[in-house]
């Protein structure tokens, strides 16, 4: 960890509040619509998961397994207690969603334990002057999970329950009134159903976001101190950091695990 790096090409020791800046700066796309570190960081570690279990996969064996097939399925085990416990239907999709996003935010997050300047270092021989390395620090990547979530809820209410049964939940769930009274609170179940619908994604990706772009901003001022102190703080604060990482990506996990078994359920 130094804060000796270039900033925009510059060959000049930064400052803290333009090493801060610095590392806070997303590489963009050309038109500035996509953060392409975000994209590329999240890509690469979704094949290396991939290609991890994929191995693990072909390796495995009736007899002595090797590390890697205790790992895996030390990793399977884990997920499908908690999948067994929350999840009461039958769904051959779930137990596989729900390995990929532990496995997948927990690699992302991760990444907060390689040293603040490495990667925009080696980068910055290449031209590479901007790049943030976590991916679930980032609002968007963290938005954009969450509302693949409530795809899925949406889309194991409907196979569960109908078009037509979901559609009728909007307008008399949580109130389930009769006659004359249903109708003049359907207006009130629908708005409801919204809220609690859009409040879904939006816990899981602002509370996943914010654990993690504070843990990169420690990262960050730690690094600005002198080299014997960013050992001396830095050291605990990874050990520390490893049970926020794995909580913040079983929390995810086993979230969306839950709100997919209440969608299936019926009132």
């Amino acid at each position: 960890m130094t804060t000796e790096i270039a900033v925009e090409g510059a060959h000049e020791a930064p400052t803290s509040i333009e090493y801060i800046q610095h590392h806070l700066s997303h590489l963009k796309s050309a038109d500035n619509a996509f953060n392409l570190d975000t994209f590329w960081v999240s890509a690469v570690l979704g094949l290396i998961f991939l290609g991890v279990f994929y191995l693990a996969s072909r390796r495995a064996t009736a007899g002595v397994p090797g590390k890697l097939q205790n790992f895996v399925e030390a990793v399977m085990e884990l997920v499908n207690e908690v999948v067994n416990s929350a999840f009461h239907a039958k769904s051959k999709v779930i137990a596989p969603l729900a390995i990929t996003i532990f496995c997948w935010v927990w690699l992302m997050n991760a990444m907060d334990f390689l040293p603040v300047d490495l990667l925009p270092k080696i980068l910055g021989y290449f031209g590479v002057h901007k790049l943030r390395v976590v991916p679930t620090a980032d609002v968007n990547h963290t938005f954009g999970m969450s509302f693949g979530v409530m795809l899925c809820i949406i889309g194991f209410s409907i196979k569960a329950k109908g078009l037509g049964g979901w559609g009728k939940e909007l307008f008399t769930a949580p109130f389930h009134a009769h006659g004359f009274m249903a109708v003049v609170l359907a207006p009130v179940n629908f708005v409801f159903q919204m809220i609690e619908l859009l409040a879904k994604p939006l816990s899981l990706s602002l509370r996943l976001f914010g654990n993690m772009y504070a843990g990169e901003l420690l990262f960050i001022l730690i690094a600005l101190l002198p080299w014997w102190a960013q050992w001396l703080l830095g050291g605990p604060w990874v050990i520390f950091h490893i049970l926020v990482v794995t909580l913040q990506a079983f929390v995810f996990m086993a979230l969306t695990v839950v709100y997919l078994s209440l969608a299936v359920e019926k009132h």
